[in-house]
C-alpha cells in the first residue's frame, strides 16, 4: 500500500470520529484506541521528524527505520496490551527571551514520539469539534499569523480598547495532572488511551542523570503537550470566557489565544477591570497561576480618543507584545492612525544571540557552507517576522547578521581581518538574502 493512499485511508477514519464528534458533542467517547492500528502507526511514523534531538535511550530516527515494520508492530502490541513503558524525557534549557532565562524543554525517545503522534492524532480529530474559533495555537490549518490577524482586525475595527496581556508562569511546569485528566473525562473514556497519557504524564523527566517524578506539568517539546495543552486552556479559559464572562460584559470583547500566549481586548474598562480582578482566581483553581509583572492592562485605544495634551503631559496609548511582535499606534501617510506591528525587542536580540553563537561555533567551516546556513535562518527569520510595517526591523536584522558573519569570519585566523571592502567582495560572491516584504496578511487600512 503505497503512502498516499494510507494517508487517505487514516484522513477518512478521522472524519469519521470528527463526524461523530461533531454530531454529539456532549458524548464521551469509550472506544477510540481500535482506530489506532498498523497502518495509523505508520502514517504517524511519516509524520513524525525525523531530524529532532535523541532520547534517553540514544537512538534516531535512522536506526528506528532500519526494523521499522518490526518496531511499529511492536509498539502497536505493547500499547495496546498495556505493556507499554513510557521512557523519561530528557530534559535541556534553551534560552528565553533576551535570553537572560532559560526555558525547559523535554526531548522523548523517538519511538515515544510516534506513538504520542498516534495519540493526538485520535484527540485531534474529536477535540477540533470542541475548540473554538480564537484558539490558533498547534492547529491544523491555523498560526500565529492567523491570530495576528484576527488581533489587529478586531482592535482596529473596534478603535483599539483595553488589551489586558495574559502571562501564565510556567504553564506547561505546572498544568495540572488531576485536573487534565477530569477535563479529558468529558470527552475520552477510552481506557487504552487515558493509560497512555497517564503513563506520559507520569513518566519522570531526566536532567543531569537525576529522574524526578514532578507531580503536576506536561513536557514542553513533547508531541502530545500541544493538544493536552489545548484541552487544558479550552475548558479553563476559552469555553469561561465565551459562556460565562461574556455574557456578563457592558461591551464587547475578544479573545485571541496562541497555546499558552493570550490577549483580551475589551472596549469597556470597566469590564477589562472586573476580568483582571477575576482572572486569578479562575486560573488558581485549576492550579495555574499569573504573572504578576507581565500579566497587565493597558489602555491601547486610538490616539485621537484621548484627552488633548495639557502641557505636553497627557496619556498616550501603550504597546503589547504577542507572539513576538510589539503592536503600537503610528499615522499613516494619510495622517489616519493605524495599529504597526514590529519585531519585539527581546525576540531580536534571542534570533540574534543564536546567530552569534552559531557563526563563532562555525567560523572555520568553509565560506560556501556558512552562506547556506545564515541563508536558511535568514529566510526563516524573514517568513515570520515579514508583515507590513516590519520593513526596517527586517533590515536591521539582515544588517546585524552581515556585521556578525564578518567579525567571526575575521577571527579565523591573525591574517583573516576581514574590513567592510572585502566583505562587500566576499557577499558579491555569496550574497545572503534580502529582505522581501510578503503579502501574505491583509491590507492595514486606517482608521475611518
Amino acid at each position: 500500500m503505497t503512502s498516499t493512499s494510507s494517508a487517505d485511508n487514516i484522513l477518512t477514519k478521522q472524519q469519521r470520529i470528527a463526524k461523530l464528534a461533531r454530531e454529539a458533542p456532549n458524548m464521551a467517547f469509550k472506544t477510540l484506541a481500535h482506530h489506532i492500528d498498523i497502518e495509523w502507526l505508520q502514517e504517524a511514523y511519516r509524520r513524525t521528524r525525523k531530524s529532532g534531538a535523541t532520547g534517553v535511550d540514544g537512538q534516531s530516527a535512522v536506526e528506528y527505520a532500519e526494523n521499522l515494520e518490526s518496531n511499529l508492530q511492536s509498539l502497536l502490541d505493547r500499547a495496546k496490551s498495556g505493556t507499554y513503558r513510557a521512557p523519561p524525557v530528557r530534559r535541556v534549557h534553551i534560552p528565553k527571551g533576551s535570553g537572560s532565562e532559560t526555558r525547559p524543554i523535554g526531548i522523548p525517545t523517538f519511538e515515544d514520539k510516534v506513538l504520542q503522534r498516534a495519540v493526538s492524532m485520535v484527540l485531534h480529530a474529536v477535540y477540533e469539534q470542541d475548540f473554538l474559533d480564537c484558539s490558533y495555537g498547534f492547529r491544523p490549518k491555523r498560526s500565529a499569523h492567523q491570530a495576528l490577524d484576527k488581533l489587529w482586525t478586531e482592535t482596529t475595527k473596534a478603535a483599539g480598547g483595553w488589551i489586558l496581556e495574559i502571562d501564565l508562569r510556567k504553564f506547561f511546569d505546572t498544568l495540572g495532572h488531576e485536573h487534565l485528566r477530569n477535563i479529558l473525562h468529558q470527552r475520552v473514556l477510552d481506557g487504552v488511551i487515558l493509560r497512555l497519557i497517564g503513563k506520559w504524564l507520569n513518566a519522570g523527566i531526566m536532567e543531569d542523570g537525576c529522574i524526578t517524578h514532578p507531580d503536576a506539568g506536561s513536557p514542553q517539546g513533547g508531541v502530545i503537550s500541544p493538544i493536552l495543552a489545548n484541552i487544558y486552556l479550552h475548558e479553563v479559559l476559552d469555553k469561561w470566557f465565551a459562556e460565562v464572562v461574556k455574557p456578563r460584559l457592558k461591551g464587547n470583547a475578544q479573545l485571541v489565544r496562541y497555546a499558552d500566549d493570550a490577549v483580551l481586548l475589551f472596549t469597556n474598562e470597566e469590564d477589562a477591570r472586573k476580568v483582571m480582578q477575576t482572572l486569578p482566581k479562575r486560573m488558581g483553581k485549576f492550579g495555574l497561576t499569573l504573572h504578576p509583572e507581565k500579566t497587565r492592562l493597558i489602555n491601547f485605544r486610538r490616539p485621537d480618543q484621548f484627552p488633548p495634551s495639557n502641557g505636553g503631559n497627557s496619556e498616550g496609548p501603550g504597546s503589547f507584545d504577542l507572539l513576538g511582535f510589539t503592536h503600537f499606534w503610528i499615522r499613516a501617510r494619510n495622517q489616519k492612525w493605524v495599529i504597526r506591528r514590529k519585531t519585539a525587542s527581546d525576540r531580536f536580540a534571542r534570533a540574534l544571540n543564536r546567530i552569534v553563537q552559531w557563526c563563532r561555533e562555525h567560523r572555520h567551516d568553509k565560506v560556501r557552507l556558512q552562506r547556506q546556513m545564515l541563508h536558511r535562518k535568514l529566510i526563516g527569520h524573514y517568513q515570520y517576522y515579514g508583515i507590513i510595517g516590519n520593513s526596517k526591523g527586517l533590515d536591521r536584522f539582515y544588517q546585524e547578521v552581515t556585521a556578525t558573519w564578518r567579525k567571526w569570519l575575521s577571527r579565523r585566523s591573525q591574517k583573516a581581518y576581514f574590513n567592510w571592502h572585502r566583505m562587500t567582495k566576499l557577499l558579491k560572491r555569496h550574497p545572503l538574502p534580502l529582505p522581501l516584504m510578503p503579502v501574505r496578511l491583509p491590507r492595514q487600512a486606517a482608521n475611518p
